[in-house]
């Protein structure tokens, strides 16, 4: 685009506002996923409009196991109609490079997952509003003649300012954008992905509650969590890529055609049978987070063994659901159950540190916090991201930013390598 000395001064004013228009847009997208999932909750389970409480939180174990059958059968028939008739759906990253979203099937397949997530079923929310985000985005700067890069860089950004618009994590958003879907942090980047996302993060809150999401005890560093830091990031790095692979091949194995009115129902019938005896598997891993950073190994019947064994047994739990949900046809993000699958398996291996290493008090809510951030670090490939994310979800953490960082470093080293090897082995 030329930036004559005149035509400098109109380029600017015009990109600032498309940028803005960008957040305003994000903003939208979240506050639409937000009230559409608090409608959702309302008439599945009666909660009132403003809180937290999902599905997990149902204090009956056949509403939530009801609730999940009534999800399986809606949204299988859904996507079965959506793939059938509709066209074809475009991911974000698609969208980032040029390729464009169609309307009606992209909202349809966002109301879908809203739909699956607010009922229970055991996947994040958080790909709706990136995917509203991102076609908002590509219909304001088709208008506006700009630059393909520009458009790019502004798609990228429209999507991450949904993630940070529902969610409240403007830096994680700002993040999200220049370090997962752009894959370049520069000044060109980094300024219409802060902007954006800072708009988007005002915007929503006019409707959605400014609230923390993970209610947690406070957490200092202490040398017992260092040393465990250091050696539990590759051991979760193994777990991230693990989880990555199994739903990356269940993800390609999805019933297509009428089978997924057969294999989607009966799936989510079966996660609702796992969330009787435990209802924290639910949802979009919001539930498990929060139990595994506020457990306290003062709650064990047996030397401490009882929430170490649970906060495990959640983890391998949490895993199956989320991957058999994938792995039946369902759509939906990997963030929040990241999160959820890290800290429980953090929290878990940081109370059996402890029985070997005492004296650190009884909350698992560091080891928690150090697991949710090398575990979703290693699943995003994006460290910063996965780090700021966490920080941003729980408002706390910056006390032990340290053996934060090594943990992250020691996960996200063991995907490189194991990264490496496989395309070495494909050459």
């Amino acid at each position: 685009m030329p930036h004559s000395g005149h035509a400098t001064p109109v380029w600017a004013l015009k990109l600032a506002v498309v940028t803005a228009l960008v957040g305003v847009s994000g903003g939208i997208a979240g506050i639409a996923v937000w009230l559409a999932l608090q409608l959702i909750q309302f008439v599945a389970f009666g909660y009132g409009f403003g809180g937290h409480l999902e599905a997990a939180d149902a204090p009956s174990g056949l509403n939530r196991f009801l609730a999940l059958t009534a999800a399986g059968v809606l949204t299988g028939v859904s996507w079965w109609a959506l793939r059938r008739w509709g066209r074809s759906i475009l991911p974000v990253t698609a969208a980032v490079d040029g390729k464009r979203m169609p309307a009606l099937a992209t909202l349809a397949n966002a109301g879908v997952q809203i739909l699956a997530v607010g009922l229970g079923a055991s996947i994040g929310k958080e790909v709706a509003p990136r995917e509203v985000g991102a076609w908002l985005a590509q219909l304001i700067t088709r208008r506006a003649g700009l630059t393909p890069r520009e458009t790019k860089i502004l798609v990228a950004c429209g999507a991450a300012a949904g993630l940070a618009a529902v969610y409240d994590v403007p830096l994680g958003g700002a993040l999200f954008a220049v370090e997962v879907l752009l894959g370049e942090i520069s000044f060109a980047t980094a300024l219409p992905a802060f902007a954006t996302s800072a708009v988007a993060a005002v915007t929503a809150r006019l409707v959605i509650p400014d609230e923390v999401l993970y209610h947690v005890p406070a957490m200092h560093l202490s040398p017992s969590l260092l040393v465990w830091a250091i050696g539990v990031g590759p051991v979760l790095g193994l777990a991230g890529v693990g989880f990555v692979k199994l739903t990356n091949r269940l993800q390609g194995m999805a019933p297509k055609g009428w089978h997924l009115l057969v294999v989607l129902p009966v799936v989510f019938a079966m996660v609702g049978l796992i969330a009787i005896p435990f209802p924290e598997i639910l949802g979009n891993g919001r539930a498990l987070g929060i139990v595994a950073m506020n457990t306290s190994l003062d709650d064990a019947s047996i030397a401490g063994l009882a929430p170490i064994v649970l906060l495990l047994l959640l983890g391998v739990l949490r895993t199956v659901t989320t991957s058999a949900t994938i792995g039946a046809g369902a759509v939906g993000g990997t963030l929040t159950p990241s999160i959820a699958i890290g800290s429980s398996i953090g929290g878990g291996l940081g109370g059996a540190w402890l029985l070997l290493w005492p004296g650190d008090g009884p909350s698992l809510a560091a080891f928690a916090f150090v697991g949710a951030a090398a575990f979703l670090a290693t699943t995003m490939r994006a460290p910063f991201t996965a780090l700021v994310l966490v920080v941003e979800f729980t408002q706390q953490g910056t006390d032990i930013l340290v053996p934060s960082l090594l943990a992250v470093s020691g996960a996200v080293a063991v995907g490189y390598v194991l990264a490496r090897r496989r395309s070495a082995q494909m050459v």
